[in-house]
């Protein structure tokens, strides 16, 4: 029975060293490149910033693999590599998507914020009795069919009816 995967922080040092904390020794580019083929989780920090440099360091992994190219996978039998190498393109292709994720997350969220506010001033502009930008572009909008349709009475040479005259 194989072990369930597992989080794994590996942690970079000045002297480009990479520190498994959960194995609690230092490993290789190869040896993060298995922990991901074995469904391992690995987030990769740089040790005094505290910087993700998983991205980066996934993207190594992927460059050292095709350097390698099919003589590796002529070696150990061309469907596990593939296999494998499939599982860990996976795992970066996700993780290089989150990003992305996040950006349209963060901005429908930053959407919805807008809406929100835009409806609390609406709200409060009508308790003042204050027209908002929407009341004034109806009222735009009115005075533009108005204006049309006086145009086109006039055009057809029809006067006006005189209304009330004030005193």
């Amino acid at each position: 029975m194989a072990p369930a995967p597992e989080r794994h922080l590996i942690k970079k040092y000045a002297n480009r060293k990479l520190y498994d904390t959960q194995t609690s020794r230092y490993v290789t580019l190869e040896g993060i490149a298995g922990l991901v083929r074995d469904g391992h989780t690995i987030e990769v920090v740089d040790r005094d910033t505290r910087q993700d440099l998983t991205q980066v360091v996934l993207s190594q992994i992927v460059l050292e693999e095709e350097k390698r190219g099919p003589a590796r996978l002529v070696d150990a039998g061309a469907d596990a590599i593939h296999e494998r190498g499939q599982a860990l393109l996976d795992y970066v292709r996700k993780t290089l998507n989150v990003p992305g994720d996040l950006v349209n997350q963060v901005e429908r969220r930053r959407s919805d914020l807008e809406s929100m506010v835009d409806e609390a001033i609406e709200r409060a502009l009508r308790r003042l009795r204050i027209p908002s930008h929407h009341d004034i572009d109806r009222l735009n909008g009115r005075i533009d069919k108005l204006s049309a349709e006086i145009r086109k009475v006039s055009a057809n040479g029809v006067k006006p009816r005189a209304g009330k005259r004030s005193r």
